[in-house]
């Protein structure tokens, strides 16, 4: 067993982990679904990597995450912080005798479920059928699908919480609150804060028993699947959780995600909210690359009109629509880490590329440069192999969630890593694993320029799209994510597409210099240089002189090993 713990960390961390987490349900369910189409029966892949066997308290085996969520105290909406599966304590057993005085109670009310978690709780309880069963047949599949599309239109409306669409049951010790911060997330936001709150009563240690509980689970970790919210305060928490993994775990790597939401990105109203959130930036990223194997920087200020977005129909301030993108995207480039080793008899039609995080983490950052700051990209959804419509070439259809790089930058030495899902050849005709891989080799060859190495990981199942994710494909998208000739009036959601074919890719290329020279200067210009505004500001966050150059002197040395002929030194914008 070759296990991987993931850890949410932040708000928009976790409405991006609820969508990757409803992809891997959907995919178990199908593949145990008689009636589902073969591809989702035979999808060579080990959920076991990312879900722990247990068994409820009646007994009853069950799967949960291998996972541990930290968010704000109340962030989870309806559902209890020890999740689905287990009966709250009664408040009553926890009263305080030896008080003879007087007692108040204030209580809220609870937060009421969306039609779709009342009707997860409803087929809970009547050990009902699947729910997603859209094509499903017998008597009631016309109600059902009516049903259905209420759903659908509910919570295009009423996503509040990542909570909301969850359709994955928690293990107990999953789901971490930070409790008694006396502020809003709108005040949690930035770095000092952060880092005042995890080191403050018991947070951080009661964060890493919960992750110890899991990894102790584990035959042989692999690694550590990493998303954080890094716009405020939590990227403070991911540091302090970052630098325990590293102590405890040192020969364990860890693949970081940092997520952003749109939302994050609103225009400073004055010079010292320029200066803030610059400096919130620039050290976030210093303390979080300093403690993984590598980074993936992810969340575009603009999804909405993005290249990355041609063929869907995004809503750039809901965090439910923009994180169900990135969810996929992770979802996909991560699918190696969970894919069944096949020997040499196998049949090599349907799967190709395994590898573990250490070979992924090693193959792009270790080659002649040491760059551990990873590009995304994706296809969604990717085209078909042939075809007269568009731009057929799957390289050329990869754009970027990563922001603040650059696109016309030939570089020698980068090093790829594309996983193919699901890819069609022609129309909805299956493309298999040989073709696919001549094709990607094509077309390097006639491209201008082609990277150092490249690995290609392919399967024939595509994604399946769940009931609660959102309407966010444009009206080109087929039943089974085809790009169609003639557009359908309209956004579509799950019940219109049921799957579809996906492609991403991670690539370290020094495209990525304008993100680091934007945070080194960040950096200098208002933290370390004599006189810069913000260096009071950065000592009551705790950070002396000394520990700023170091910052600055490590971003440097990233960006001359990116960038040799730089002429750049430590004290310079």
């Amino acid at each position: 067993m070759r296990e991987i713990v993931t850890l949410q960390v932040g708000s928009f961390a976790n409405f991006v982990g609820s969508h990757f987490w409803n992809f891997q349900d959907e995919l178990l369910g199908l593949a145990a679904d008689p009636h589902a189409d073969p591809v989702f029966r035979n999808q060579h892949t080990n959920m076991d990597v990312h879900y722990r066997t247990g068994e409820t308290q009646q007994g009853d085996v069950l799967y949960t995450p291998r996972m541990v969520s930290v968010d704000f105290q109340g962030s989870l909406g309806s559902m209890s912080s020890r999740g689905t599966l287990y009966n709250e304590i009664s408040p009553a057993d926890s009263d305080v005798i030896t008080w003879s005085g007087g007692v108040s109670t204030q209580a809220s009310e609870p937060h009421k479920k969306n039609l779709f978690l009342q009707r997860l709780y409803d087929e809970g309880e009547e050990n009902a059928t699947p729910m997603n069963d859209v094509n499903g047949g017998g008597e009631n599949s016309s109600q059902r699908e009516i049903h259905d599309r209420d759903v659908v239109e509910n919570l295009e409306s009423v996503v509040k919480y990542w909570t909301d669409y969850s359709k994955v049951h928690y293990h107990p010790r999953s789901l971490y609150e930070f409790t008694g911060l006396w502020m809003d997330s709108q005040e949690f936001d930035n770095y000092g804060i952060g880092r005042d709150a995890i080191s403050g009563g018991f947070r951080g240690e009661e964060i890493n028993e919960r992750l110890r509980f899991f990894v102790e689970e584990c035959d042989h970790i692999q690694g550590f699947q990493f998303v954080v919210d890094d716009s405020g305060g939590f990227s403070a928490a991911a540091a302090d959780l970052l630098e325990t993994i590293a102590d405890e775990y040192g020969n364990t790597p860890v693949l970081l995600y940092s997520v952003r939401s749109p939302g994050s990105y609103t225009n400073p109203m004055s010079r010292k909210q320029t200066v803030f959130r610059d400096l919130h930036d620039a050290v976030s990223f210093s303390k979080l690359q300093s403690f993984c194997k590598m980074i993936v920087p992810i969340g575009l200020p603009v999804l909405s009109t993005s290249k990355a977005a041609t063929y869907l129909s995004i809503k750039d301030e809901k965090p439910y629509h923009c994180s169900a993108v990135y969810a996929a995207a992770l979802h996909t480039v991560s699918l190696p880490f969970r894919m069944e080793q096949l020997g040499p008899a196998a049949d090599s039609r349907d799967i190709s590329g395994s590898m573990d995080v250490n070979g992924l983490v090693q193959m792009l950052t270790g080659q002649s440069r040491e760059n551990k700051v990873a590009i995304m990209d994706v296809a969604m959804p990717a085209p078909s192999l042939t075809g007269s419509q568009g731009n057929q070439n799957l390289l050329g259809n990869l754009h970027p969630l990563t922001p603040e790089i650059r696109d016309d930058v030939d570089d020698s030495q980068a090093v790829e890593s594309i996983t193919a899902l699901g890819t069609f050849s022609s129309g909805v005709s299956r493309a298999s694993v040989p073709e696919v891989n001549e094709k990607v080799d094509a077309a390097y060859r006639q491209a201008a320029s082609r990277p150092m190495f490249c690995h290609l990981c392919v399967v024939q199942c595509p994604l399946p799209i769940p009931l609660p994710f959102p309407s966010i494909f444009g009206a080109s998208v087929g039943q089974h994510g085809e790009r169609l000739g003639n557009p359908i009036t309209g956004s579509r959601g799950s019940l219109d597409v049921h799957s579809i074919p996906l492609a991403a890719r991670l690539r370290s290329s020094s495209a990525v210099l304008p993100f680091l020279e934007n945070r080194l200067g960040k950096l200098c210009r208002y933290g370390i240089e004599r006189g810069a505004p913000g260096a009071q500001l950065v000592r009551s966050w705790g950070f002396g002189q000394d520990e700023l150059e170091d910052m600055g002197e490590t971003m440097l040395k990233m960006v001359v090993q990116l960038k040799p002929d730089s002429g750049m030194s430590s004290d310079s914008d």
